[in-house]
């Protein structure tokens, strides 16, 4: 059976691989609410993701109060500052970057991953890590949907954890893995953010595709 079949259009192929290509992580916003009706169909998206054994191992919190998005904040510059002390040399250009929109963005979504334990077998008995893969294809998938839809999403991992899932009444099996920041963009960067603020320039993707085994000295 040919690929031609189930190809799609030129103009389709087209959108696919721009919005793939023009994905960014987001940190600036401007505050306005996100349209509801384009809001369910970015959480359809991601709802849509493939996930190991078909567990679905994701839960989305939508952060309403403002209060609650404060303390957000707040648990974020925490562990900003932590973090900009492990990085040593670096902490400085790192405390200059601009890592969140928290406060300006349209919507504040926190994702939970939600472990199966011993329950979800399928697909996980060697690799246990594979809920965590599928939730983060659900993710992506939102981020594709929000650009397409015109938004911008930046992704948030600096904070712990722990206090999150406490602040947020989690049950001992489900973790908060991300802080989503999703909303109309204050200006669309032609690049990666961090590339543009020369913290780190992408690898060319020839440095990444072996074949058969790994290259001696390869990293």
């Amino acid at each position: 059976m040919s690929a031609d079949q189930h190809r799609y259009s030129d103009a389709e192929r087209a959108a696919i691989y721009r919005v793939i290509r023009e994905r960014r992580d987001v940190r600036s916003f401007v505050n306005e609410p996100v349209d509801p009706g384009i809001l369910a169909r970015i959480l359809a998206a991601a709802h849509a993701a493939p996930s190991v054994g078909l567990s679905q191992p994701w839960r989305f919190l939508r952060i309403t109060s403002p209060a609650l998005r404060s303390t957000i904040h707040s648990l974020v510059q925490q562990e900003r500052l932590r973090t900009a002390e492990a990085l040593g040399p670096r902490r400085e250009e790192f405390l200059r970057l601009k890592v969140e929109g928290i406060l300006e963005c349209g919507e504040l979504i926190v994702v939970a991953l939600l472990s199966g334990g011993t329950r979800e077998i399928f697909g996980r008995r060697t690799l246990p890590e594979m809920d965590l893969a599928s939730t983060a294809c659900a993710i992506e998938n939102l981020w594709l949907a929000a650009r397409a839809e015109g938004l911008g999403l930046g992704w948030v991992s600096l904070f712990d954890p722990d206090a999150l899932a406490r602040e947020l009444s989690f049950p001992d099996d489900a973790r908060p893995i991300a802080v989503l920041c999703l909303g109309a963009l204050a200006h669309f960067d032609s690049a990666p953010r961090l590339a543009l603020d020369h913290w780190r320039q992408p690898r060319p993707l020839a440095e990444m595709v072996y074949e058969n085994t790994w290259p001696e000295g390869a990293r």
